[in-house]
């Protein structure tokens, strides 16, 4: 008769096959990060190499409507200028209908290329008909229209003209080229080669202006660029009336110097934008500022990872070591999945990057703590087994958090521009690559050492053999924290009417994102006092600049919308100050481009909050997600009305740090309501009070664990990282504290006077609450259906048998 194999024999060999599929999968997709990652270079932004990114917006005319193909067809004609300036690496991309955004990277004086790019480049031939009778009906750069399409212009000289329709357009250019003519000693200038049908009307323009004698004006031919006459020159006299100039070519001369000559070539050959265009948004980074910056970033993660390492190494040894060895994994993985994506690097999104290690400590703190709750829970557990069911039973907690978070990142990639997007990029993809660390490389790494003889043997070392010391003194208490939310409540609404009230006292202090104007950041010789800087602004004739000190002796002037020529006299005023003068960062932004980036910012936030509220209703409770989402209302009011206090700037930075907060705050509160509504499961007629209470205790060992790793890479960040970093990591560093304790003291009591009311059961978590205190110092808790009293740590079960 055959024999059945044992369950155990049987469960081991299945633990076995899922370890090795899990090291399989692990290998893969370690050996495919460290490929990508040698092979594919990740691409950084602006903000990180130096450079110069511009946004244009494309504006209708009465003929063509600036629509998306009207858009694309810009986007080649400016690409071609692109590539005539000889910019290395350029990047030219439509962003949504009518916008786009050109990336020069290395050019630190965008002044020219703005010039080329924003310039129509409607080029257009007319026939002379003589001066205008009212030389005041041409001013520079201006035209009148007339009968027949006429026009009046001033020529090279300032001599106004009238001049007949345009017989040729840009249309008909074939090409241009820039050409010294050494031989007749005419200087550069600019031949023009026609096609085919150009070449014709071109040869009928000027055989009209050879019958005019010579030095007549009639017998100039107008060549007008964007409504001004960049040439008039006189038909030669050996070319005979009627004949023309065949041959389908034509040189522009007048006084053009080499660089004058070449980008008037290139905007006659580049052809001319299908619409006006308008710059409503222009960056300028010095490549030493991005050089720190990278630098700064890089040891803010270095000394952030090492922190958190060591803590999590000293409260759960070896697994603890375990899991900083899934970290460094996690490291690889985000960079990989940055460079196989084409991401964009940027700073803010340097700082998801280091933030995302803080989402991967979560997940492991999760796990290690329920491996911990069932370590003590049995009879005779071994290690392996309390990882396993800590590892099933955080995963709900874990894909919950990370959703959240997820669905934040999510909103600044469709809502968010510029670098504030690169950080929703990289925090979406550091989150994903968290939960592969935490739930892969992990596990594998911590089942393989727990099943080892020397670890089996010596369990106190593995880090989850004891409950840890908070979860024993919080359950020797036993404290009945929940026995008057209206207190809680109280207290939270009091914290949030003062921090609050500094949004209607001082009001907010908007960056230009929002506002729209121009920031200039300058490096200076000699530092500069900002009184004396703002006095010297305000003698050249800006006297509402705002003017103050950054970094290290830098010096940062706002004004409204400033042309480049004011730019200039700006420039030169804080020269004359601080001697050399060195130019780190120069910020555009347009004020439709500011009021509309204002209402995208107040749109994220009410879909953030709209999204948590739908998300958690749907995985939880409508009770659950109106509990969590006014508590994240609460954390949101309270961490904007800091920043007014502070007088600390409301920007796109803050709003990708507010929204971080939304999405990180929220874990806190999923782990809790996802316990409460484990143990409701278990304990369905025991009182809502006592059950939070409980869940909050059996929980709080995690909330502590996971601030404690937030708070070192914020606190590195903060301290190490760029200037336009400390704001956000000051407002995660808030958003974290409050969010913490909101978790606890707002939402869980607003829960549970949101239950009373629905059921009506004030009096049984009053009766709920009594001998809350008595069980103090008697180290026991309960748990599951009945009332049987379990050791409350692992030293205390075995005294106990």
């Amino acid at each position: 008769m055959k024999r059945s194999r044992p369950p155990s024999r049987t469960r081991s060999r299945s633990r076995s096959r899922s370890l090795n599929v899990r090291a399989l999968l692990a290998l893969a997709v370690m050996a495919a990060s460290v490929a990508i990652a040698l092979t594919m270079p990740v691409r950084l932004g602006l903000d990180l190499r130096g450079g110069t990114q511009i946004v244009l917006e494309t504006k209708s005319t009465e003929t063509t409507k600036a629509d998306r193909e009207a858009t694309d067809r810009t986007v080649e004609v400016l690409r071609g200028r692109i590539d005539a300036l000889g910019v290395a690496e350029p990047t030219i991309v439509r962003s949504g209908e009518n916008r786009v955004v050109v990336e020069l990277p290395g050019v630190q004086d965008p002044k020219k290329a703005a010039d080329v790019l924003g310039r129509t480049a409607q080029l257009t031939v007319h026939s002379v008909l003589g001066p205008a009778e009212n030389p005041a009906d041409a001013g520079e750069g201006r035209t009148e229209a007339a009968k027949d399409g006429e026009r009046v212009l001033p020529d090279e000289s300032g001599q106004s003209l009238r001049l007949k329709a345009a017989t040729l357009t840009g249309q008909d250019v074939k090409g241009a080229d820039a050409r010294f003519d050494q031989q007749n000693g005419a200087g550069w200038t600019v031949t023009v080669d026609f096609k085919d049908s150009g070449s014709d009307r071109w040869a009928q323009v000027t055989g009209e202006a050879a019958c005019n004698p010579a030095g007549d004006p009639k017998r100039r031919v107008a060549i007008v660029l964007d409504d001004k006459i960049i040439s008039s020159p006189q038909v030669d006299p050996s070319v005979s009336c009627g004949a023309g100039i065949t041959g389908g070519s034509t040189q522009i001369t007048g006084s053009f110097d080499d660089a004058e000559a070449r980008e008037l070539a290139l905007l006659i050959k580049g052809g001319a934008l299908p619409v006006p265009v308008e710059t409503i948004e222009q960056r300028t980074i010095g490549a030493t500022l991005g050089d720190e910056a990278i630098n700064a970033g890089a040891w803010a993660a270095v000394i952030g990872t090492a922190l958190t390492a060591l803590f999590i190494i000293v409260v759960y040894r070896l697994m603890g070591a375990l899991a900083t060895v899934a970290l460094l994994c996690y490291g690889l993985i985000s960079y990989a999945a940055l460079a196989a994506v084409g991401a964009t690097l940027t700073l803010p999104g340097l700082a998801g990057f280091v933030l995302a290690i803080g989402m991967a400590v979560d997940a492991n703190v999760l796990v290690f703590e329920r491996a911990r709750e069932e370590q003590a829970a049995r009879t005779r557990p071994s290690t392996r087994s309390a990882l396993t069911a800590g590892f099933r039973s955080a995963f709900s907690a874990i894909a919950d958090s990370n959703i959240t978070t997820l669905i934040a990142a999510a909103l600044l990639f469709f809502l968010a521009s510029g670098p504030v997007k690169g950080f929703g990029v990289t925090l979406g993809i550091g989150v994903l690559a968290s939960m592969v660390s935490a739930l892969v490389i992990t596990r594998v790494l911590a089942e393989f050492a727990a099943s080892r003889p020397a670890v089996f043997r010596r369990p106190g070392i593995t880090g989850i053999s004891t409950t840890g010391p908070v979860r024993d003194a919080l359950l020797r208490r036993n404290p009945f924290l929940m026995a008057r939310p209206r207190r809680w409540l109280a207290a939270s609404l009091i914290v949030m009417v003062v921090a609050g009230s500094g949004i209607l006292v001082r009001g907010l202090n908007f960056g230009i994102e929002f506002t729209g104007g121009r920031l200039i950041e300058y490096s200076t010789a000699d530092q500069v006092d900002p009184d004396r800087a703002r006095d010297a602004l305000a003698d050249a004739g800006f006297p509402r600049a705002v003017v103050q000190s950054s970094g290290d002796g830098d010096l940062t002037v706002r004004t409204e919308e400033l042309t480049d020529d004011e730019a200039a006299t700006v420039t030169k005023a804080v020269a004359e100050l601080g001697g050399e003068t060195e130019k780190v960062r120069d910020e555009l932004i347009g004020p439709s481009l500011g009021e509309e980036l204002r209402r995208d910012a107040l749109i994220a936030l009410g879909l953030a909050l709209a999204a948590q509220l739908a998300y958690l209703a749907v995985r939880f409770r409508l009770l659950f997600g109106t509990a969590a989402v006014s508590a994240l209302a609460h954390d949101v009011v309270i961490l904007v009305g800091v920043f007014a206090w502070l007088g600390k700037p409301i920007d796109g930075v803050f709003l990708a740090a507010l929204l971080t907060v939304i999405g990180y705050s929220v874990n806190d509160s999923v782990v809790l309501f996802d316990r409460v509504r484990e143990l409701l499961g278990k304990e369905r007629k025991a009182p809502f009070a006592r059950l939070t209470n409980d869940a909050i205790l059996q929980t709080l060992p995690r909330t502590v664990n996971t601030g404690m790793g937030a708070v070192l890479i914020l606190a590195s960040l903060a301290i190490l990282a760029d200037d336009s970093l400390t704001d956000f990591a000051l407002a995660l560093l808030i958003g974290v504290g409050v969010g913490t304790y909101s978790s606890v003291f707002t939402a869980s009591p607003l829960a549970i006077e949101l239950h009373d009311r629905g059921t009506g059961s004030r009096s049984a978590r009053d009766k709920g609450g009594k001998g809350g205190k008595g069980g103090k110092g008697q180290g026991a808790r309960r748990t599951g259906k009945t009332d049987k009293q379990v050791p409350a740590s692992r030293t205390e079960r075995q005294e106990a048998l």
